[in-house]
């Protein structure tokens, strides 16, 4: 692990993170084979009376399509992904997703004099296993924010600034969603950006980097 990250310094982090199921699957003649799905980001966010959705960018699916591809591009007038590529595939019972991405920039906070937001290069993954998933995420190179030597899973940061004392964003690095109770599967995110969590901003929404999702005992409905 490098030592503590602060804006523009180059780094590479690799976390780890695991989901445990609790009593296993209910028995069946023929269970569902284990899934896997991945995507290099998404955009879904409002400024004023403008709406701009992405959907998933470049997403694959062990059921198919097994890679995907996205050149990249500009979001709007507030941010870009230069490109990326997502590969998911099953072996016997093991799923794996996986998706990177590289040049995420960020402008949107900037208009309400919050900083510019970078992410130079990012990865997310899951696998499955017998007990449950891991997910791991890698990145390199932050600007706009400060991490920690260590970072543990979901680990949350505030960006400042607005308006009475409300945050700007939101940012959660290594952000690992399970159910409860835990069933084995999980979906990790490199990076979950949300704009004005406590509400009532001019802005709001989520910006994804890096999605991840797997499940050992087959898709839920």
């Amino acid at each position: 692990m490098t030592k503590p990250t602060t804006a523009g310094r180059l780094l590479s982090v690799t976390l780890l993170t695991a989901a445990l199921a609790v009593g296993g699957p209910v028995a069946s003649a023929e269970p569902a084979p284990a899934s896997a799905s991945a995507s290099v980001g998404s955009v879904d966010v409002e400024i004023g009376d403008e709406h701009v959705a992405t959907g998933e960018l470049a997403p694959c699916d062990a059921d198919g399509p097994s890679t995907a591809k996205t050149a990249g591009g500009s979001i709007g007038d507030f941010a870009r992904f230069n490109g990326g590529e997502s590969r998911c595939g099953r072996t016997g019972a093991v799923a794996v997703g996986e998706a990177t991405g590289r040049r995420f920039e960020t402008t949107l906070l900037k208009r309400f004099g919050g900083p510019v937001i970078k992410v130079r290069t990012f990865m997310a993954k899951c696998s499955t296993t017998k007990d449950g998933s891991l997910g791991y995420i890698e990145f390199g190179d932050v600007t706009g924010f400060t991490l920690p030597e260590n970072i543990p899973q979901n680990y949350r940061l505030t960006i400042a600034g607005g308006k009475g004392g409300t945050a700007l964003a939101s940012l959660t690095v290594n952000e690992t969603v399970t159910p409860t109770p835990p069933d084995g599967s999980l979906v990790t995110h490199m990076l979950h950006i949300k704009l004005f969590p406590q509400g009532g901003g001019p802005a709001k929404g989520d910006i994804y980097l890096g999605t991840a999702r797997c499940d050992p005992y087959g898709k839920k409905p």
